[in-house]
């Protein structure tokens, strides 16, 4: 049950990373255009910017989750990795409780009041002339804050049964990177260690 739920949760971290990763996409393309029509037309346009800046915020807001879900957060383990299962878990746990979760409850709240200022005063870029909306971009400030609150949930879900199984639940696996790929693909069934 507990590995339904992990699951469940790593789903829907990685159905929202997809979805945001298309920012990606509006980002290349509005730069794009941009850089045309600044020096090709020398006609820049007053709105890009803005949007860019948007985009490029959503993108990383929303990949927190993603990245989390994933175990691709950039962490220093040098030690860490040598340690048996049952320490990892218990780092793991102590330090999500202790300072994780504190974090993410910070952005909720404080995101929250934001989002909700950001709102009320119908707010507006000063970045530019164009005057683009951003009430809507600090909405997504509270969401990723509740969406690595979910998440943090299931990792603590997974440390609590890496401890009590010494060994860590499988993730739901989403795109791997090139050596990722090639170390998994080095491997021979049932081995633990790349050839």
């Amino acid at each position: 049950m507990a590995t339904w739920i992990i699951h469940s949760i790593e789903n829907l971290s990685i159905w929202v990373g997809r979805a945001f990763g298309w920012c990606i996409l509006i980002l290349t393309f509005s730069v794009s255009y941009e850089v045309f029509v600044r020096y090709v037309l020398n006609a820049p346009t007053v709105w890009a910017f803005d949007m860019m800046v948007q985009m490029y915020g959503a993108l990383f807001l929303m990949a927190g989750p993603y990245a989390l879900a994933q175990d691709v957060h950039v962490r220093s383990d040098v030690i860490y990795r040598l340690l048996p299962i049952r320490w990892q878990a218990g780092i793991d746990f102590f330090l999500y409780i202790t300072f994780f979760f504190p974090g993410m409850l910070a952005l909720f709240w404080f995101g929250a009041e934001i989002a909700s200022d950001s709102w009320r005063y119908q707010e507006v870029s000063w970045n530019s002339p164009a005057r683009i909306q951003v009430y809507f971009f600090k909405t997504l400030i509270p969401v990723a804050g509740v969406l690595m609150i979910i998440q943090g949930i299931a990792e603590c879900m997974r440390c609590w049964l890496a401890f009590r199984n010494q060994a860590w639940p499988e993730r739901v696996e989403d795109v791997m990177e090139t050596e990722q790929q090639l170390i998994k693909g080095s491997m021979m069934p049932g081995e633990g260690q790349p050839r």
